[in-house]
């Protein structure tokens, strides 16, 4: 009867997300107009005349497309000067971290009670909602969850607001009930990494874990743990475990040692797409690659046309114009006070009904195999300081992950042309490097931690001319072709390793 009741309850999450599917123009329409109702109270919609905006037009044509850069300004208001009504007419306690920018280590954005019941939450109802539409029989809530999450920290930025992954704010403040099905807060909260992981894997060998949820790098190196200490396969330890929902950075790298580690028919891989701004898609049906575009969590989209991606304040377009088979960047506005906020990601929608859609990078380039989006600013203040330190110049580099091995972790590997090469040994210019990643980056320096997920840096010293050759080559020489810096595929890598050794691509 339990399981009955359990199953009725998880199909009806499905009930909105039919509602939203079926009308989903008119839910971002009404999304947008409750957003606006709160912004009209604020110092940012004051600014921005938001009195005068009664649609999306004028929504695009009063408020400026922002980058965090710009936020930052407004968050200060927050953070510092410790006023409210700034972005949002409900008090701020909580701002998730994320990695950096040209500026800080850790990006904040802000969180507010309403999206992390009504954005988050709901999300997360929806994406359960969705898993039991296609999966009725399910039984995971009647076991345990295991859940691989941040750490929480109170704020040192300023008094009385708290800081963290959003997964950690995310479960501190999860409902009683729900609490008691996941892992326990006193673990899954650690800051230290290696004390959780060691708590994490003392206690999942004796819970009955049907799910998990978390990022599949790290998650990954818990299960390898796990077996290595007790020397049984999953499935024996746990018999019911049936679904794992993941998200942060592709599945791809990670799914045949998954598949290896769980070889079990009726196990399930389900996507997501949840960033520190919000939970913004599902995947919508077993074995796809396809996301459901959320629309009734708060978020309102817009999306700027591939090409307009470095314009100061470029042409966006709502929901109602995308077509299929064509890149856009996605702009966001949020109850938690993002207002026409680029996120930085870019998608690809394979269709408009309903709206699905990949994930396909970011406007930048960057590295974010194991969630550590490293971006080139971060390169190359990093590669500065070593080269201060051992006297050496670099001519061209470029750098992209090493994924994991069956008893590897992940690593980043560069290829570097030095006109002048460092004083010291190689092994010392890479420590340098490594240690000045960590301190502009504090998603790589969790990343780093104790070599768990990612490994020390590989470098590969190539001759002068390399690099020349190879876009020479590639006939992508001359002053317009730059050399791509970093990449989140090997595909670069790989054509010059292979151009060193065949004189090819």
């Amino acid at each position: 009867m339990i399981q009955k009741i359990t199953r009725s309850i998880l199909t009806g999450y499905y009930k909105p997300v039919r509602k939203f599917v079926n009308d989903p123009l008119g839910t971002q329409q009404r999304t947008l107009d409750y957003l606006l109702g709160h912004g009209r109270n604020t110092l940012y919609g004051k600014e921005n005349n938001f009195q005068s905006i009664r649609n999306s037009d004028g929504f695009s044509i009063h408020v400026p497309v922002i980058s965090y850069e710009e936020l930052r300004l407004w968050l200060d208001k927050i953070i510092l000067g410790k006023e409210q009504n700034v972005l949002w007419d409900t008090p701020v306690k909580w701002f998730a971290m994320s990695s950096g920018t040209t500026e800080d280590k850790s990006k904040y954005i802000p969180v507010t009670r309403e999206s992390l019941y009504n954005g988050n939450y709901r999300a997360g109802y929806h994406m359960l909602g969705i898993y039991a539409h296609h999966h009725p029989d399910t039984a995971f809530v009647l076991g345990k969850t295991l859940v691989l999450g941040g750490s929480q920290q109170i704020n040192h930025i300023g008094g009385g607001f708290y800081t963290g992954d959003i997964s950690a704010i995310l479960m501190k403040n999860l409902p009683v009930l729900a609490k008691r099905s996941r892992t326990p807060e006193s673990i899954a909260l650690l800051p230290d990494w290696e004390e959780k992981l060691r708590k994490l894997a003392d206690y999942a060998v004796k819970a009955d874990i049907r799910a998990m949820v978390g990022v599949p790098s790290w998650m990954l190196v818990l299960l390898k743990k796990i077996v290595d200490e007790t020397g049984c396969s999953l499935p024996e330890l746990w018999p019911h475990l049936e679904v794992f929902f993941h998200g942060g950075v592709s599945f791809l790298p990670f799914q045949e040692q998954y598949e290896k580690l769980i070889p079990s028919e009726k196990m399930h891989y389900w996507e997501t797409y949840n960033a520190s701004e919000g939970f913004f898609g599902v995947q919508f049906a077993p074995g796809a690659k396809d996301m459901l575009l959320l629309l009734d969590n708060e978020v309102y989209y817009e999306f700027i046309p591939a090409g307009e991606w470095d314009e100061e304040n470029p042409a966006t377009i709502p929901l109602s114009a995308i077509e299929t088979g064509k890149q856009y960047a996605m702009v966001i506005t949020t109850s938690g006070g993002l207002w026409r906020y680029r996120i930085g990601d870019t998608v690809e929608f394979t269709s408009i009904h309903p709206f699905l859609f990949r994930l396909t990078g970011r406007t930048k380039q960057f590295i974010n195999a194991f969630g550590e989006e490293l971006i080139i600013d971060n390169a190359d203040k990093a590669l500065d300081e070593a080269c201060r330190y051992t006297g050496a110049k670099v001519t061209e580099y470029t750098a992209a992950p090493i994924y994991f091995g069956e008893k590897s972790n992940g690593a980043h590997e560069w290829i570097i042309e030095f006109d002048t090469q460092p004083a010291g040994t190689l092994d010392e210019f890479t420590h340098i490097l490594d240690e000045s990643l960590k301190r502009l980056n504090s998603d790589y320096e969790a990343k780093r931690s104790y070599n768990l997920s990612l490994g020390i840096p590989v470098i590969r010293i190539v001759e002068k001319g390399t690099f020349y050759n190879w876009m020479k080559q590639r006939a992508k020489y001359g002053g317009q072709n730059k050399v791509p810096k970093l990449s989140n595929d090997r595909k670069y890598v790989d054509s010059i390793l292979d151009f060193i050794v065949n004189g090819t691509q």
